[in-house]
């Protein structure tokens, strides 16, 4: 398994980031080397008795040691819950499977999971969580890019259906993320150049001073330079946590958190999740939706030529692949962002301010058919 290389070893002393969501308020802990405390973290937070772990074989044999021992010192029984690697395995049929193992262990409300891996895997144990009897705590233990920037944190899980990405779940906030930026160097190089994606969505969604740091460190970044690396995942986490505490449940703000996953994720499902992992779709479907925003009128040239750049730089790809507008126009529709029939995509106007905007079919085909000339 192919891994990053480490440029510079800085530690770091952990730090908090408060999800501020009233009753269901919780702390995105950064803390490299966290996994060693997590029995503490639930120590702290009253838990006490089962805690029921969700990972997969690859995770289970790199992290299983560390977490069940600090788990064991804390006092708590513990039960591994093994579910396969990728994104295949996000369906109903694996969320079966590991509400059998509760059944089967006894688990009880009192009872807390943990999401030991990527987005998958946290994805899948608080949709578990959310409906094993109607609700049990669980806590993010992220261990890959994209989980810790984006998708641990904001209480969005579910599982995947044949016609779309995520079409079925809940919101359901975690009780604790923990963020041990030390399991990044595990990553294999493809995933961690995939997660890159999304760390650019939020440059470009929000804070432009943020970007221009992404410029200015990108190679830092790719060489997992723990200073650049512990600042980019802060201010990541900072970006989301103030996005999801104005709009919990997605009715408004939080839509800007899409942006490039409205192509992505038909891009996903075209590939039936094996052409692409989720953030080499989604750093597609930024610059393309970045390219069809200036198609329309609302961002100039120089945004997506600024995108495109820093995308690429991550080592990312740019280009649609071979596809035909009519699929392409069909598997966008499959997504949970449709309303009353109508395709919403989060479109850039500037570098950190997007809109979210209906799709016009007739507008998007003539964009398409100048992408397909411009790639031929």
């Amino acid at each position: 398994m192919a891994k990053t290389s480490l440029s510079r070893s800085v530690v770091q002393k952990p730090e908090r980031v408060r999800v501020g969501l009233g009753k269901r308020s919780y702390d995105i802990i950064l803390n490299p080397g966290g996994l060693d405390r997590l029995g503490e973290y639930l120590l702290d937070l009253g838990f006490s008795g089962k805690v029921g772990i969700v990972t997969n074989p690859i995770l289970q044999g790199l992290y299983g040691r560390r977490v069940e021992r600090s788990l064991k010192k804390a006092g708590f029984q513990r039960h591994t819950i093994s579910v396969p690697d990728g994104e295949q395995a996000k369906n109903l049929r694996w969320i079966s499977h590991i509400l059998d193992e509760l059944l089967a262990q006894r688990f009880e409300r009192q009872s807390v999971l943990v999401a030991l891996g990527g987005g998958v895997i946290g994805d899948m144990t608080g949709f578990a969580a959310s409906i094993y009897q109607r609700g049990i705590p669980f806590v993010q233990v992220a261990t890959t890019l994209v989980a810790q920037v984006d998708s641990s944190v904001g209480g969005k899980t579910g599982v995947n259906h044949p016609l779309g990405k995520n079409m079925i779940g809940a919101f359901y906030q975690p009780a604790l993320v923990l963020l041990d930026t030390q399991t990044l160097r595990t990553l294999p190089k493809r995933e961690w150049t995939a997660g890159l994606a999304e760390v650019v969505k939020y440059g470009m969604i929000a804070d432009p001073k943020f970007f221009g740091f992404l410029e200015s460190r990108i190679e830092d970044i790719i060489n997992m330079d723990d200073t650049s690396l512990h600042h980019m995942v802060k201010r990541c986490c900072e970006i989301k946590a103030s996005v999801v505490a104005k709009d919990e449940r997605e009715s408004g703000l939080r839509r800007i958190l899409n942006y490039g996953h409205t192509i992505g994720h038909a891009l996903e499902s075209l590939g039936q999740y094996k052409q692409y992992i989720h953030g080499e779709a989604v750093g597609i479907g930024m610059v393309q939706e970045a390219d069809l925003a200036n198609s329309l009128g609302l961002c100039a040239e120089k945004v997506v030529a600024r995108q495109r750049d820093l995308v690429r730089r991550a080592g990312l790809p740019t280009n649609l692949p071979p596809l035909n507008f009519g699929d392409l126009w069909g598997a966008m529709l499959h997504d949970k962002k449709v309303a009353r029939g109508r395709i919403h995509c989060v479109l850039p106007k500037a570098v950190g301010k997007v809109t979210v905007d209906p799709l016009d079919q007739k507008a998007v085909k003539t964009w398409f058919r100048q992408v397909e000339k411009h790639q031929a």
